[in-house]
This record gives structure tokens, C-alpha cells and sequence, in this order.
């Protein structure tokens, strides 16, 4: 299972999210918002112009801070 993680430093979200996701068997590619401005562009794109992380895609869906069964869950009907 791989999603792409979008994030940021010091997001307890992000952090709480990401190992969950880890746990779950899902595999991360994971982007640092700060970091990248075309991630950054590409959240804001898909939160009504905010940085809202976590944002997480799994096959072409963006999910806004989602929770880690939505993640899986998502992930599952993928494949």
C-alpha cells in the first residue's frame, strides 16, 4: 500500500498520522510543505487555500487531514 503524505515540522498531527499509517503496513512518500513549494501549492489547492496537513492522496483522491482507517480504507478499495 503507498499513499503520498503532505506535512510539515513540528505538526503533532502530522506526527500522530504518520504512525499510525506506518503501523498499518502503509508505505509513505512523504512531502514537507515548508520544504517544497509545489507540494505546498498543490495543499492549498486542495484545502480552499489553506496548508491543511496532514493531507494525504491515494490514487488520485486528495484526503484533508484524514483519519488513518480513511486512509487504509481508501487504500484497500484501490487496489
Amino acid at each position: 500500500m503507498h499513499a503520498i503524505f503532505y506535512w510539515r515540522p513540528r505538526c503533532g498531527f502530522c506526527m500522530s498520522l504518520r504512525r499510525e499509517l506506518e503501523r498499518s503496513g502503509v508505505a509513505l512518500e512523504e512531502r514537507n510543505i515548508w520544504e517544497d513549494e509545489e507540494s505546498a501549492a498543490f495543499v492549498r489547492g486542495v484545502a480552499n487555500g489553506n496548508e491543511t496537513v496532514p493531507t494525504v492522496v491515494v490514487a488520485d483522491r486528495a484526503l484533508v487531514n484524514p483519519s488513518a482507517r480513511e486512509v487504509v480504507e481508501l487504500l484497500q478499495r484501490a487496489s
